[in-house]
């Protein structure tokens, strides 16, 4: 019988490579690896479901499921995670403390991005909540950036579009606005331009002191299936979650071994020992299980800052296959 020729769609981070470059195969699957850009990814496949396997916004995918009309169903396998106490970016002459945001104008350029449903998390955690602030919305480097969505939100979250020649980097820089949430730092903070910085001095404390307290290792992607392949061939989930959960496996094989480190970073062994150290030997775990601390937060998050129109149990993101773990 011969293999499904199927796409599929990731960033090119060294996880996924045993899989691009033939050492993982997919069960019964002969796949098409297209390395995009997540942006482009997301696009295209929330807006025309161009590929059968992709990786996805987290937010984006828990929006339209909870919504129902979702042409992707997901595998708890996390191609991106990241703590995002360095998502927000401030005028540090305005801003000090997280409080001072309170009724400020802070720029983002989705408002359904996951990268902001976590910034947002936390500034909850310090009193500001998203009908505190004014948002605008648009590209921080380009102009003409429009969510990727419709979106229904609360009365009281108040979001408009920023100008069609407008973007939100020029405008923090010009001190136009108070901040900007986004999963990439502006480029007015990469220059070093005076009064551009952190909200948290140390984000990395302040992540760590994040997880301590929470045993939450926030997740930005999933790996998602379009729907009418899963259907014609029910067992595809599961090989594609093992697979990739074995190039994970491999990727982090080969980053244990510094002998000749595979990454072009020096300490590399250090920040590897500090991560288990912090997180646990499976410090990028997958599974609904391992991972329930995290989806539960997240879910909770989502329902509270209006995205989704109910609150979504774990279960519900994955396909029913994947949610107990073979082992092998």
């Amino acid at each position: 019988m011969s293999k499904l020729s199927l796409s599929v769609a990731v960033g090119d981070y060294d996880r996924h490579r045993p899989l691009v470059d033939g050492a993982v195969q997919i069960d019964g699957v002969d796949p098409v690896f297209m390395l995009l850009e997540p942006e482009e990814i997301f696009f295209r496949a929330l807006r025309n479901a161009e590929f059968d396997i992709c990786e996805l916004s987290l937010s984006s995918y828990t929006v339209k499921t909870a919504r129902g009309d979702c042409p992707y169903v997901a595998v708890p396998a996390f191609p991106s995670r990241a703590f995002r106490h360095t998502a927000i970016t401030v005028r540090t002459d305005r801003i000090k403390t997280p409080n001072d945001l309170i009724g400020k104008r802070i720029g983002l350029p989705e408002y359904q991005l996951t990268a902001c449903v976590w910034a947002r998390a936390i500034l909850a955690e310090h009193g500001v909540q998203p009908s505190d602030v004014q948002w605008l919305r648009g590209g921080i480097e380009q102009s003409g950036r429009v969510e990727k969505i419709a979106l229904n939100l609360p009365a009281d979250v108040r979001i408009e579009n920023i100008g069609p020649t407008q973007t939100l980097s020029a405008m923090l820089a010009a001190g136009e606005i108070d901040a900007i949430v986004s999963p990439r730092a502006p480029s007015c903070f990469e220059r070093g331009e005076p009064n551009i910085g952190w909200l948290f001095p140390d984000p990395t404390a302040a992540a760590k002191e994040y997880y301590q307290r929470t045993s939450v290792f926030p997740i930005m992607h999933v790996l998602g299936l379009r729907k009418t392949i899963v259907e014609q061939h029910p067992w595809l989930p599961a090989a594609v979650f093992k697979a990739f959960s074995r190039s994970k496996s491999v990727a982090l094989a080969k980053l244990a071994d510094t002998s000749a480190t595979k990454i072009t970073l020096p300490f590399a062994e250090e920040q590897l020992k500090a991560a288990r150290a912090l997180l646990g030997d499976d410090f990028w775990s997958f599974g609904a299980d391992a991972n329930r601390p995290t989806l539960e937060a997240f879910l909770g998050h989502h329902h509270d800052q209006g995205l989704s129109p109910r609150r979504l149990a774990v279960e519900e993101l994955f396909h029913p296959s994947t949610l107990e773990t073979v082992k092998i």
